[in-house]
C-alpha cells in the first residue's frame, strides 16, 4: 500500500526538469562548438607551418644547387642573382634533364633558376591549368657576393599580423626588406649561406 508518506517522496524522484535537460545541452553545444573552432585554429596553424617550412626548404634548395655548379666561376655564380617569382622565366632553350644533354656551367645556371622558379611558384603541382603546390603571392631574392649567398623568399600569410621583413635581424637588412610587397600579410625568412 502506498502511504501519503511514499507518494510524495516518488513525486519528487520523477525524471529532469526541462531547465535542467536545456543546460546539459547548452554545456555540449558550447563544448562542441569550441573544439570545432580548435580544430579551424589548428588548421590555419598547420597552413602556415607548411609554407614556412616550404620556403626554408626551396631556400636550402638554391644554395646547394649554387654549390652543385661551377664554383670557381664567379660569373655563373653571379648569374643567380636576381628576383625571382615576379614575372614567370621562359624555360631555357637547352634543357639539362637528361645525360644526352651535358650542360655547360652557364646552361646549368640557367636550369636551376627556371626550376627554382617554378618550385616558388608551385608550376610543379596544379589543379586544372592553375598552380597550387607553391607559396602564396611568393617572390624570391638571391644575391651573391664573394662566395657569401644570401636567400630571402617572402610570401603572403593568412592573417595580418607584423610585417615579416620589418624585424629583420640578418647581415644585410635592406636586402630582405626589398624582397617582396611591404605588408602586414608578408612573411619571409632570409637563408645566409656560403659557397665553398
Amino acid at each position: 500500500m502506498r502511504t501519503k508518506k511514499n507518494v510524495t517522496q516518488f513525486k519528487k524522484n520523477l525524471g529532469m526538469t526541462l531547465i535542467e535537460v536545456l543546460v546539459a545541452l547548452f554545456i555540449l553545444s558550447t563544448g562542441i562548438l569550441g573544439a570545432v573552432a580548435m580544430q579551424a585554429s589548428a588548421k590555419k596553424g598547420s597552413f602556415d607551418a607548411m609554407q614556412r617550412s616550404m620556403a626554408s626548404s626551396l631556400a636550402q634548395d638554391i644554395i646547394e644547387r649554387m654549390r652543385g655548379n661551377d664554383k670557381s666561376n664567379l660569373a655563373v655564380l653571379n648569374g643567380y642573382n636576381g628576383t625571382y617569382g615576379v614575372s614567370p622565366l621562359s624555360a631555357p632553350a637547352v634543357r639539362c634533364n637528361n645525360q644526352a644533354n651535358l650542360c655547360t656551367p652557364q646552361q646549368l645556371q640557367a636550369n636551376d633558376v627556371y626550376e627554382w622558379e617554378l618550385g616558388l611558384m608551385g608550376a610543379d603541382v596544379k589543379n586544372g591549368t592553375a598552380n597550387t603546390g607553391g607559396l602564396v603571392g611568393v617572390v624570391g631574392c638571391v644575391s651573391h657576393n664573394n662566395n657569401n649567398v644570401l636567400v630571402a623568399i617572402s610570401w603572403e600569410g593568412r592573417e595580418e599580423t607584423s610585417d615579416g621583413a620589418i624585424n629583420d635581424n640578418t647581415a644585410d637588412i635592406s636586402f630582405g626588406q626589398n624582397c617582396g610587397t611591404a605588408s602586414k600579410k608578408r612573411r619571409q625568412i632570409v637563408v645566409n649561406g656560403f659557397i665553398y
